[in-house]
């Protein structure tokens, strides 16, 4: 690991390759920091790293040495703001956990850096409101990395709507379900504490809120939900009978043959990240999905009005033995559905080319089907773009317009950030409340 109170001052800043650091280096960090220091080298440079814990940066610089470069200076949380006067950032992504996105976006504002921070924006309100002003104030730019707006098969949903194949927007149905490996595994690590992660509507249902907002070109103006932990943790277990006995999978022979258990010793990866880095700050990421002390729900319903008059109709299950989504958006002229199988079965034990047992499988034989039923017409099948890579060919298409190396499409804002995030936030307050949420007040703390 380099240290960065010995290290020499590098190169000035050229204009062709601007200076970024990654803070947050656990597993979706590897994303980025693979892309800054192999097919992005001609834009970008990776200079720092940053973490709580100094074993996973070693890991990621582990990463940056097998693709040809010497380690980047590697700095603790607390030395931040100092990283990026030192290293002269001018780029900060944000891979933290999700309810400290707010302090290191607003810290790199202020000190004149750009962002690029994972989704959800953060997980709070306070948070929320923020970045909002630290934005306006400071002028900087903040991407949020919404990688499915990147998916070729949603950009086609949204051209077909905006040049008006169904008419004139009136409601929206949309159900995803993630499976017993992809969806458990909210229930291993810190997203299973909603003060952490905002629960699964901000957390993970912010990339589904975002499509539906990008789609019909509009943004929430008042939500009702409802959302329940139906059947993961302690007490849904000994009602049903379901789960070992264990805390952690690591080294628990209750372990052993529970499908629903996450082995990290399978990978190098994983090892390296997570079971080598845990004397430093005591974190485990492979938790008994079925043990206590979960606060997140794995069962939710979502009403949306929004601004444009647009209703939405959203339904999110982790517990799901088949992993998709399903879409139907409904206009004035007819109606556009697509259907998306991305795992059709879970099976237990090893899936497939899954690395790890436990964890979900590549999915590499995503079905898709996108029909337009338009008023007195017949069904008509559309052939679908399909993309390589992960999330649908979603990623390596955000890495290249985030990172400046194509125009596919416009840069998601912190205005499109705020949008997801706040239905979201206001799903969780009428769970909460039981009573619909105005969302424009729920922001200005009404």
């Amino acid at each position: 690991m380099s240290d960065p109170t010995t290290n020499t001052a590098p190169s000035a800043p050229s204009a062709e390759r601007r200076r970024f650091a990654v803070v947050g280096t656990g597993s979706r960090a590897r994303m980025y920091t693979t892309a800054l220091v192999s097919t992005h080298t001609d834009v970008a440079r990776l200079v720092a790293l940053c973490d709580t814990n100094h074993t996973r940066m070693a890991a990621h610089n582990a990463l940056v040495e097998e693709h040809g470069h010497e380690p980047v200076p590697a700095y603790p949380a607390v030395a931040f703001d100092a990283m990026l006067g030192k290293e002269r950032v001018q780029e900060v992504v944000v891979c933290t956990v999700d309810r400290t996105h707010a302090d290191y976006i607003c810290a790199a504002l202020e000190a004149g850096c750009d962002v690029v921070t994972e989704k959800p924006m953060t997980a709070d309100i306070e948070g929320c409101r923020r970045i909002a002003e630290t934005q306006r104030r400071t002028g900087g730019r903040v991407n949020v990395a919404f990688n499915y707006r990147f998916n070729p098969v949603h950009a086609q949903l949204r051209g077909l709507l905006a040049e008006g194949a169904v008419g004139e927007i009136g409601s929206v149905h949309f159900e995803w379900l993630l499976d017993l490996r992809h969806g458990a595994d909210y229930f291993r690590r810190w997203h299973r504490d909603k003060h952490n992660s905002g629960g699964l509507l901000v957390h993970k249902a912010s990339h589904h809120f975002d499509l539906v907002d990008w789609w019909i070109d509009s943004a929430p103006s008042e939500v009702f939900a409802w959302g329940d932990l139906f059947f993961y943790g302690d007490e849904n277990a000994r009602r049903r009978g379901l789960g070992a006995d264990y805390e952690r999978a690591h080294g628990s022979a209750g372990a052993a043959g529970d499908p629903f258990a996450l082995h990290m010793a399978d990978s190098e990866a994983m090892r390296r990240l997570y079971l080598d880095a845990e004397h430093e700050d005591g974190y485990r990421r492979d938790r008994n999905v079925f043990g206590s002390g979960i606060t997140i729900e794995d069962d939710m319903s979502v009403l949306v009005r929004y601004a444009s008059g647009a209703k939405l109709s959203y339904h999110l299950a982790a517990y799901s033995p088949w992993e998709g989504y399903r879409v139907a958006i409904t206009g004035s002229g007819g109606r556009l559905e697509l259907d998306v199988t991305e795992s059709p079965y879970t099976e237990p034990g090893s899936t497939g080319d899954a690395p790890v047992r436990g964890m979900p499988a590549p999915k590499e034989s995503t079905v898709s089907r996108l029909v337009l039923r338009r008023h007195w017409q017949a069904p008509e099948e559309i052939d679908v773009a399909v993309g390589e890579g992960s999330h649908g060919g979603g990623d390596v298409r955000m890495l290249d317009t985030l990172f400046g190396t194509s125009g596919v499409q416009p840069r998601p804002t912190h205005t499109d950030g705020t949008n997801a995030l706040m239905t979201g936030l206001a799903a969780n307050e009428s769970i909460r409340t039981g009573r619909p949420v105005d969302v424009a007040a729920l922001l200005a703390g009404k």
